[in-house]
């Protein structure tokens, strides 16, 4: 029972090492890059935010609605004595402005109002205004017509396409960055696979050397220039190993993956040779295969809605308003300490349009649409340094190809020369004929020229992977 349980615990932790072991191809490197790297999800972030902004824009020039809520309560009001207006009928003097605003029976029957109100209490005031007041509105605008609002929302539209292709620059750069930091991780495990059989030879070789020497048939200085060979290839397998480890750590940050997360590579270079095995020598470059590209010209049409924005400053812009407002006021005694005895309601409703143009700004227009037309000149002076540098770009990635095919060429023939080299050295040296200096040097001249021819099949995978890149082509 123990050991049934002490194997399934052995199992269950193998599975979980190996499930935590994530074998990736290229392929599978992009596609992880492209859904957890933080540089595209803030690239999409951007997107939303402009679906957003179109959303806002277009709400601006729709009905907006307001609501309001107020209350006034005057803890003193300012009166006037009664026997300052007692006048006329009530028997005070009458004021001169009163004539200039009355007729002679109105200013007779407002002085006996007045008396009358005044008479019981001389010392009493009159207010004009109430103790509480109590306000609600509710109000309505509508953008009738607008120049600078339908720009805007053509703009915001422009900015969506514009974010859109940022977020497709973002993706191809990306894509860029993790194939130039897969590669040489590639690199690096191929050279350990090189050195790895190198280091297997050597081994079986030093073994033999071992035993014919305790039969007497070679020296032990042979032995020793074996054994300096063998350990001289384990520690620069040891080194590379740990340059291996820090160049995959790039490989992740890339990936957004976690630098204690385990990545196996699954390519190698042959595979990868496979999979970009063509290389377009002669079909021109079009340019808008090139996200880059569709960027600037994005950035040129919000730079052309700029320039288009302040030529026509005089149109006007027109906005329909209705207003209700309900007011509630109480406290209109002719006494100060006198509070609210009676309320009474006070509505309003107004609507109308108001129009409203530019007739002149001193020029600050004009200096906008300066501003706004030379910065679309330096996009257009941008656009020809993009073409050029899109040119040359593809040019030198098509004449390092043809550089890299030469050198592989020579290499592969190399790497066949120096194993007829090596073979022929190791079947004199196991006959007697031969000596362990000469076996070392064959080996490590086949090891060079299988070093050589890695890195210029290398050499030539990145040219061939650099055109698509020039040509727009994923």
């Amino acid at each position: 029972m123990h050991r049934l349980l002490l194997l399934l615990i052995v199992v269950l932790t193998v599975m979980g090492n190996a499930a935590a072991q994530q074998r990736m191809s290229l392929n599978d490197c992009i596609s992880y890059g492209l859904a957890n790297n933080p540089q595209v999800k803030v690239a999409q972030l951007q997107v939303s935010d402009a679906d957003w902004q179109i959303k806002e824009n277009t709400a601006t020039g729709l009905p907006q609605v307001t609501a309001g809520l107020g209350y006034t309560g005057f803890i003193q009001r300012g009166g006037l004595p009664s026997g300052a207006l007692s006048f006329g009928g009530g028997g005070g003097p009458v004021p001169p402005f009163v004539y200039e605003q009355f007729t002679n029976e109105q200013v007779q029957a407002l002085g006996a109002f007045l008396g009358a109100a005044f008479q019981s209490d001389p010392d009493s005031k009159l207010f004009f205004n109430p103790v509480h007041s109590a306000t609600a509105s509710l109000s309505a605008n509508q953008l009738i017509f607008s120049n600078s609002y339908l720009l805007a929302r053509k703009a915001a539209k422009f900015y969506r396409a514009y974010a859109n292709e940022q977020l497709a620059v973002t993706k191809r750069t990306l894509r860029n960055q993790i194939i130039e930091a897969y590669l040489p991780a590639l690199l690096i495990s191929d050279n350990l696979a090189t050195l790895d059989r190198n280091i297997s030879n050597l081994s079986r070789l030093l073994g033999e050397t071992k035993e014919i020497n305790k039969a007497g048939f070679l020296e032990q200085l042979d032995v020793d220039r074996i054994e300096l060979a063998y350990s001289t290839l384990r520690s620069e397998r040891e080194n590379l190993a740990r340059q291996q480890e820090t160049v995959v750590n790039a490989l992740k940050f890339t990936l957004g993956m976690g630098v204690a997360d385990s990545l196996i590579l699954s390519d190698n270079t042959e595979q990868l040779l496979t999979q970009y095995a063509d290389a377009d020598l002669t079909t021109a470059l079009n340019y808008m295969n090139r996200p880059e590209y569709s960027t600037l010209l994005k950035g040129r049409e919000l730079s052309l809605i700029q320039v288009q924005l302040n030529e026509k400053t005089w149109m006007p812009t027109v906005v329909g308003f209705l207003q209700w407002q309900g007011g509630y006021q109480g406290g209109f005694g002719a006494s100060d300490g006198e509070s609210f005895n009676d309320w009474y309601f006070i509505p309003s409703t107004v609507g109308g349009i108001s129009i409203s143009s530019t007739l002149y700004d001193s020029g600050v227009s004009k200096a906008k649409r300066q501003r706004a037309l030379l910065a679309l000149q330096s996009l257009d002076e941008q656009k020809k340094l993009l073409e050029n540098a899109f040119e040359l770009e593809l040019s030198a990635a098509r004449k390092q190809y043809m550089n890299a095919l030469d050198r592989t060429r020579n290499q592969q023939k190399n790497v066949d020369l120096a194993k007829r080299i090596y073979t022929t050295t190791e079947t004199k040296y196991k006959a007697g004929v031969g000596s362990s200096f000469e076996l070392i040097q064959a080996e490590q001249s086949l090891y060079g020229a299988e070093q050589a021819l890695m890195n210029a099949r290398f050499d030539l995978l990145s040219a061939r992977i650099a055109i698509r890149k020039a040509m727009g082509v994923e």
